[in-house]
């Protein structure tokens, strides 16, 4: 029986973290250094809850449930078709695609210029190339895990380690914003913008056709290699995100006032490197924000295949390339500035439902427990999102922020809570709802 191990396992684990590490990766850890300061290591750990454990953890359970779909299903089948529609819209040409085109050309500006008609130009010949290699999704272990997550992987290794031996000061800055008081919520709520959690969700369909393609075709094997690989991504992002967290947290002491990651990024580079310093940080953006494009074109164009089947897998993948393309040219602020709500929205749904997961099949059996959860948490969250959007619901609004924790972002976790143990009672009262499992 043929397994995913050594090399192989290797290289999907360097696949997916090459899949997860974009344009958000890249923008956020170093931003939470510059803005925690002294305080960036409590920051950092709950960033790495919310930006490495639950993407992990979605990768596993997604890959256990045998799909998205049959996880979302256990909630309801409606409920699945929205949910599974929103997560893919705003991982692919809604948000996350047209994010990396927007964050990369940030970094190349300086070289090409910053006039539309050139972050057209460079967003057409960006959309394309990503096009073209997600053409062969079973490809993109040889693609991305052997080529260009190595080059990725040792150009933010040259930047960490000359942070090391030539450090543009000795100290962190003193913490700012929300980081003052509330560190690790700010630091866990910092973690949405990478959008992982999400992404986690889709990303074990494509992961498994390139496990097949190695040889591997036993099912049970297929997922226990997606699990395996998925460990390797996580370690490989906790410790590129604690380099980037340093790195960051020097630039925000010696260079205080950055207004992004990018400008984070590109202060200290610019002190440590000069001029050749902002073509290795344009290098690593290019690259970063490359691999998941070409991923989320990948994934993407995987289920509005099997969701339309008349249109091919090729159809579709161009499709999402154009819309991506012309989505980005908005430009990185105006898709940042929407990202926020929408993602606040959404978040906590995937977040609940990887929690319900982990705690096993056997929770199942009870069918009241996922949909009344889910609604509690698909209320406030919703609510919550709409106000940051500056829609406000008479008297439900008041309600949603009277919540304990929902001032710090966090007002869905009393629901959750409610919703699970509701859902027990109620499934026990109502067995005939609750005896038939998915």
């Amino acid at each position: 029986m043929q397994q995913l191990r050594g090399k192989n396992l290797l290289l999907v684990g360097f696949t997916l973290f090459s899949m997860f590490f974009g344009a958000g990766n890249l923008i956020f850890p170093p931003f939470l250094g510059a803005q925690a300061g002294t305080a960036a290591w409590v920051a950092m750990a709950g960033f790495a809850i919310s930006a490495i454990g639950f993407p992990i953890l979605g990768v596993i359970e997604v890959a256990r449930s045998g799909g998205l779909q049959h996880l979302a299903e256990r909630v309801h089948p409606r409920f699945a078709a929205v949910f599974t529609l929103l997560i893919y819209l705003s991982i692919g040409p809604g948000l996350a695609i047209p994010r990396t085109a927007s964050t990369s050309f940030e970094m190349v500006a300086p070289f090409l210029g910053s006039g539309r008609w050139i972050q057209a130009v460079y967003s057409l010949v960006f959309f394309a190339l990503s096009a073209l290699v997600a053409l062969r999704p079973e490809k993109l272990t040889k693609r991305l895990g052997k080529i260009l997550c190595p080059a990725l992987i040792l150009l933010i290794l040259v930047l960490f380690f000359g942070c090391i031996l030539r450090p543009v000061t000795d100290h962190y800055g003193i913490p700012t914003g929300d980081y003052t008081a509330l560190p690790a919520i700010t630091g866990f709520l910092g973690g949405y913008q990478t959008m992982d959690t999400i992404a986690a969700l889709n990303f074990g369909a494509v992961i498994a056709l390139n496990i097949r393609a190695l040889g591997v075709t036993e099912d049970r094997e297929v997922v226990r290699g997606t699990i395996r690989a998925g460990w390797i991504a996580g370690g490989l992002l906790l410790a590129i995100y604690a380099m980037l967290a340093h790195v960051g947290a020097l630039s925000g002491a010696a260079f205080p006032g950055g207004e992004t990651g990018a400008d984070t990024l590109t202060n200290i580079v610019a002190a440590l490197f000069g001029t050749p310093g902002g073509v290795l940080l344009a290098a690593i953006f290019v690259i970063a924000c490359f691999n998941t494009c070409t991923g989320l074109l990948s994934c993407c164009s995987e289920y509005f295949c099997g969701l339309v089947p008349r249109i091919s897998y090729r159809a579709w993948v161009v499709f999402f390339a154009l819309i991506s393309m012309l989505i980005s040219n908005v430009g990185l602020a105006g898709i940042l500035k929407l990202s926020v709500p929408v993602l606040n929205a959404i978040y906590p749904a995937a977040l609940v439902l990887i929690l319900l997961a982990m705690a096993g099949e056997r929770l199942s059996w009870f069918r009241l427990v996922y949909p009344v959860t889910l609604t509690l948490v698909c209320v406030v969250s919703v609510v919550d999102a709409l106000r940051q959007a500056g829609v406000v619901l008479p008297g439900l609004t008041a309600a949603v922020y009277a919540i304990p924790l929902a001032k710090q972002g966090l007002g869905w976790l009393l629901p959750a809570a409610v919703g699970m143990a509701l859902g027990l009672v109620l499934s026990c009262l109502f067995p005939k709802s609750a005896g038939r499992r998915n």
